[in-house]
């Protein structure tokens, strides 16, 4: 794949997608082994590699470190050739930043790396300050264990601190990943949109297309299960709140070869200057999403899709 961003002002280079690994091993939310396992996911890691996709995120509580593990068996053969990002967790029992390199240290082991490309704090409401966070980042990134420092959920105060705290140290805040998609757009009221590019800091979006529901498979009668009965937008309130919506995804989409409604909107994402990355726990999800680059919307297109406000996203 050709196309390259970089994440924030630093040196790693990535396709305009990447893949979220959530799913990969998390039994609560996802039901990883009930219908999916290990080869399904290996497939999808296949597959999104064949596509020419480089850039992989988890975190130590997906699945209570599996999805690390499971993420580390499979890059370590091409480590060169993937950029691998994932999170620490400020717990309530982690009273102090000092908890942050053993954790760092135990993710890695999982990984069986010796570096991580881009660390990230995983949230911001906790008892440690940002400021302190991001020193203890700092020294990780000058003992040779991370490339990237980055941070998730941060609102754009936060992220301003956080910013700052690192300059301090001559390191960029690389990245702030946060819910983001066409059904969630309180990124671009909030500030954190704009703070993004003013701070030239890449937002990588999670759940870029809703958990499915911007797929319109639900809209056309699929079962809705697992974690999704608990989210508004597959109650059939939602369902037919979000109609118009994908409608649009779809005649958009068949103006480019018959894209997905799915596909149609990671791009709109990625023309936003998002770094969406999307589950794949199988194959057939994995090629779907990376149908959604090597081809663009038109302007006008773009601003069709912006324009399309759905109450509540």
């Amino acid at each position: 794949m050709e196309e390259t961003i970089n994440i924030g002002k630093t040196d790693l280079k990535v396709p305009p997608l990447g893949v979220g690994t959530w799913q990969w091993g998390d039994t609560s939310t996802w039901q990883y082994g009930q219908g999916y396992a290990r080869s399904e996911v290996e497939e999808a890691y296949r597959v999104s590699r064949e596509a020419g996709l480089t850039f992989f995120d988890t975190a130590e509580i997906y699945g209570n470190g599996l999805s690390e593990t499971i993420l580390g068996g499979m890059v370590r053969p091409e480590r060169e050739r993937v950029t691998l990002a994932t999170k620490f967790a400020p717990l309530p029992w982690r009273l102090s930043a000092r908890a942050l390199p053993k954790a760092l240290d135990a993710s890695l082991k999982r990984l069986g790396l010796a570096q991580v490309d881009l660390y990230q704090i995983h949230w911001p409401y906790s008892l440690l300050r940002i400021e302190a966070l991001m020193d203890a980042l700092a020294e990780q990134v000058r003992a040779g264990k991370v490339r990237a420092v980055g941070v998730s959920n941060y609102r754009a105060d936060e992220m301003r601190r956080a910013h700052a705290a690192l300059a301090k140290h001559g390191i960029p805040l690389a990245s702030n990943q946060i819910h983001y998609n066409l059904l969630h757009r309180s990124p671009e009221r909030n500030g954190v949109l704009a703070a993004c590019r003013e701070l030239e800091v890449r937002l990588i979006a999670y759940s870029p297309i809703a958990k499915g529901a911007l797929s319109g498979k639900y809209h056309d009668g699929a079962k809705v299960s697992g974690a999704r009965r608990r989210t508004r937008w597959f109650t059939p309130a939602g369902l037919a709140a979000s109609r118009p919506l994908i409608d649009l995804l779809r005649k958009v989409g068949e103006a480019h070869g018959g894209k997905t409604p799915g596909q149609v909107a990671l791009n709109w994402m990625v023309k936003q200057g998002a770094l969406p990355i999307p589950g794949a726990k199988n194959a057939a999800q994995a090629t779907s999403n990376a149908g959604a680059i090597g081809w663009d919307l038109s302007e006008e297109e773009f601003a069709q899709i912006s324009l399309l406000r759905i109450e509540g996203a």
